[in-house]
Order: C-alpha cells, then structure tokens, then sequence
C-alpha cells in the first residue's frame, strides 16, 4: 500500500510550469523530432546563436544601477567599471518612468527613490559625466518615456562629439507588457506603438547599433507568470510590434535584427535552461516561418537576463546569494548574451556599494572558475533538459494559437486575457508557499530570529529640493521662444500620422524642453490610458 502510494506522488511531481517530472529520462521521452546533433549557430539555434559561443566572448556583465541624483548614479556607474562592470544599466525612478518632472506635485515622495530622477538634459549630462559613450554599451529600464531618455542620450553624445552612429545599448520601450503587469503607461497602447514604431524605424536610420527595443517577459514572470507563459506572452508581443513596424513601411530585414529580449531566471533550475534554449528556437522559426525574414540575423533571439528580484527575502538576505548565483548559472547554461545578477538586500532596498560588488563577482567567478564557459551548451543532449526543451516549445505554441484567434496581443490584453492568466498562476504559486507546499528557506521553514540585518543603503532626503532648484535654473536660462517652437512642433507632428516623431523629441530636447514637457504635449494630443475596471 505505501509502496503504491509512494508511486502516485512521484507521478504528481511537476515543475513550476507543470510539466510532469519522472523519476528518470531516457531517449524514449524524446519527441520524434530530436535536436540533440543540432550545431550551435545554425537555424533554429537550440544550441546558442553562434558556434563558439562564450569560448570566443563571454556575456556582458551588467549590474542594474540608477539611484538618488544623477551625481549620485554617476559615482556608481564609475565605481561598477572599475571594478570590471562591461556594460551599464540605467535604472529611473516611478516620476521619470510615468512622464512626470520632478517638480511635479505627483512626484513627492518619488523623486530618485527606485531610480534616477531624470527630468532634464543637466541631469543626463551629469548622469554620464566622464563616461565616453563610444566605450560603453548603456541599457536603459524604461518604457513610456523611452523616445525622450534616447534622446536625451543622443544629445549628451553630441556634447562629446560623439555621432549617434557610435552608440551602443538597449532602450526596453515594451510599452505591452506595462498595460500587462507593470502600469507604468502614460498613453493608450495604439499612440504608443506608433511611438515604438517611430523609434525602431529611427534608430534603423541613425541609430544603428542600438537596440530600440527590449521585449520584456521579466515582469510579466516577477507578476506570477510561469515560464511558458512569460516566453508565449512575450513572442505574442514581439509579433505585435514587428506587425507595426511592417505597417510603417518597413522590411522585416531591416529592423529585425535590432530587435532585443529581456527575460526572468528564476529558482526552477532546469526548467529555466530549457526554457532559453526553447526560446531561441521559437523565435528563430516566428521569423523564418511566419514573417519570411531572410536575413539569418534578423533569426536571431538576444537576449539578456536578470535573476529574479520577486524570489529574493528579506529574511536571511545572504541566502539570497545563493538564489543568484543559482539562477546566474542557468541563464548561462541557457545561452543569455547578457546577465544581471540581483544583489542580496534588494528585497529590503536600493543596494549598497558591498552587495553589488559580491553581486557582480558571482557573474566573475561562474565565467572564470566553473568550466562553463569552456565548452557549447553544456546541457545539451541531456534527456532531461532536451523533453523540458521540448514540453515548453509545445505548450508555448498552443498559447500563441489561442492568442492569434483572438486577434494578437493588442486585443489579448484590451480583454484581459493576460492579465487574468498571471493573475490564476500567481494566486496558485502565493497558496503553494502559504500551504507550506512550496519550501522558501529562511521565510516558511528553516526561519533564523537572530539573524542580522545588513547595513542598508539610504537615499538623500534632499534629492528633490535640489532637482526643484535645478529644474528652476533651467527654465529661467533657455531660450525660451526656441523651447515653445519645438514643443508646438512636436504637437503638429504627432497630430499627424505619417510623421516619425523621434526628430522632434530630440530637437525638443536640444532646446531644453523637460522630460514632463515632452510628455505633457503628447498627453495633450493622445490623452491618457484608463484600464478597463471589472468587478
């Protein structure tokens, strides 16, 4: 009898996703199908998009930075390349995120408390004082106002004597995933895809080593997402935006192969791996199959991943260190081209100084102590991970097909659908962990009253009174006929819909206009989004 009961939990075992789990694999659960003698670097890139993968480059080491004053973040950012960073993150904080300065009375109690305070050009300039932007490469976490943040980037290079042809980096610009899972829209979703549309097609003109776009599932995962709903909901947006890119005008050619990925690694270690490898594959045949791309760039999935800021505990902060380092070896056993490693205290506040460094040198040490690094998809030809692989891409494509009927994401969102999907998972994933069905450590067992607190970083109280003086300077010294010519400009254009809107936003920011200004136009000519309420 127990023996027979015995047997009947371990065919209930499953991973986060629900993939049933068996006790062991072999060549019989393998699809038809198999990838196991795919070469890496070949279509449909199971493997990893290039043949010797990390033996001839590693990923970029990215730690996600941004904080207080401009000052304050530019003293991080020198810190971070001192210490070996190779590439920047820029992080804003909820004003700079939603189109609002600093000075904005929506903005107290905001202002540089879960990012920069970005409301200017001054402050831009700071932000990257003495970093030559044709030595880093910059990714930027922000969405609404992404046209304004590129351009006030473009500008600070200009100071340099730097060409917008020499930039590199990533602006996220996911405008879906915010009506999703994040709310920090400004416009209704149609405006702003024409905004994404705008940038894509004028950083494939002058831009063209950015990234214009960042597909995110990271915060559809953070919401409660499982890992097949974060790569389905993801590719459904993804294929939203390319459609609106062909609208303009534009080949899938041409814009394609800027196109970027930003997704979650989380706890549920193998899953997470086949999932990246899934990733690529299905992405690969979007492009070939369905939007006849031709370039074998434009197949291309990059992607960067960040360890999971939802799964870190206050509780016991240095196990945390441990969660990262988990999930920082899956994201490169999975193939990520960039990675950003969470720091211990984040689940408590902004970090400090000490955690992004251990944070960073757990990206070090895997890349140059572990061995991962020396060989192509380590994994690989496990039976294990090759069904995981598999079971995702399946299931994967069964949401896509669902979501196609409905009509693609725009409508899948205008109704909700992913929304209430995230919602059913994440209740689900909470009931597990209250139940005890789920083992965090140091939170619902193994709990530690004694353990320590670490020092924790603390914000300048005075960040917005000065970003109010600053604010005030600058509108009493710029030129104020040119200021209002450019922000009626950029309102006559966006009244019109065969204009790209970036020229504007760039000239407007040339002359001082505010990132709220900026905003404020076009809220004047869209509006603003009001998410339906249901009851």
């Amino acid at each position: 009898m127990c023996a027979t009961m015995a047997k009947q939990e371990v065919k209930k075992i499953k991973t986060d996703s629900g993939i049933p789990v068996k006790r062991s694999f072999s060549s019989k659960d393998l699809t038809s199908i198999s990838h196991d003698d795919e070469e890496a670097g070949k279509f449909p890139y199971t493997r990893g998009l290039y043949p010797d993968m990390y033996r001839e480059r590693l990923w970029t080491m990215r730690q996600y930075s941004g904080f207080g004053s401009a000052e304050e973040t530019n003293k991080r950012f020198q810190f971070l390349l001192d210490h070996g960073q190779t590439g920047l993150s820029l992080a804003f904080d909820l004003p700079t995120q939603t189109g609002r300065d600093s000075d904005n009375e929506y903005s107290q109690g905001e202002v540089g408390r879960t990012g920069v305070a970005i409301s200017s050009i001054d402050n831009m300039m700071t932000c990257f004082q003495n970093i030559p932007l044709d030595k880093v490469s910059t990714s930027m976490t922000i969405n609404s106002t992404a046209s304004t943040l590129l351009s006030l980037y473009i500008v600070v290079a200009e100071s340099q004597g730097i060409s917008s042809n020499n930039l590199r980096g990533t602006t996220q610009n996911d405008i879906l995933k915010e009506y999703i899972s994040r709310n920090t829209y400004i416009y209704p979703p149609k405006p702003s895809l024409r905004l994404i549309g705008d940038m894509i097609e004028y950083c494939f003109k002058e831009v063209p080593q950015w990234y214009p776009i960042s597909i995110s599932g990271y915060h559809m995962r953070e919401a409660g997402s499982n890992a097949i709903q974060e790569l389905a909901f993801t590719f459904a947006n993804a294929i939203e935006y390319i459609q609106t890119c062909l609208n303009k005008g534009l080949k899938v050619d041409d814009f394609a192969p800027r196109l970027s990925f930003f997704f979650c690694c989380t706890m549920e270690f193998f899953e997470e791996i086949a999932k990246f490898r899934a990733a690529r594959r299905i992405y690969a045949n979007i492009m070939k199959n369905r939007f006849h791309a031709k370039n074998a760039k434009s197949w291309h999935l990059r992607f960067h991943v960040q360890t999971s800021g939802e799964s870190l505990t206050a509780q016991q902060v240095d196990n945390n260190i441990i969660r990262v380092t988990s999930q920082a070896m899956a994201a490169v056993l999975g193939g990520c081209q960039s990675l950003h490693t969470n720091s211990r205290d984040e689940a408590l506040a902004l970090p400090t100084e000490e955690s992004v460094k251990i944070a960073l040198r757990t990206q070090q040490v895997i890349a140059a102590e572990t061995g991962i690094a020396k060989t192509v998809d380590p994994v690989g030809g496990s039976h294990y991970v090759e069904y995981l692989t598999s079971r995702i891409e399946e299931e994967v494509q069964k949401y896509l097909k669902k979501i196609d009927r409905m009509g693609g994401a725009l409508v899948a969102i205008e109704r909700g659908f992913f929304q209430e999907e995230i919602r059913r998972n994440a209740y689900n994933m909470k009931k597990e962990i209250d139940t005890k069905k789920r083992t965090i450590v140091g939170v619902n067992k193994y709990q530690d009253s004694s353990s320590i607190e670490p020092k924790l970083n603390v914000i300048d109280t005075e960040i917005e009174s000065k970003q109010r003086s600053k604010l005030r300077n600058l509108r009493d010294s710029r030129d104020k006929s040119k200021f209002e010519h450019s922000i009626s400009s950029l309102q006559k254009a966006a009244e019109q819909h065969d204009k790209n809107l970036m020229p504007f936003i760039v000239e407007a920011v040339r002359n001082r206009a505010t990132l709220g200004e900026i905003a404020n136009s076009l809220r004047e000519i869209y509006g603003i989004f009001e998410p339906r309420v249901t009851f």
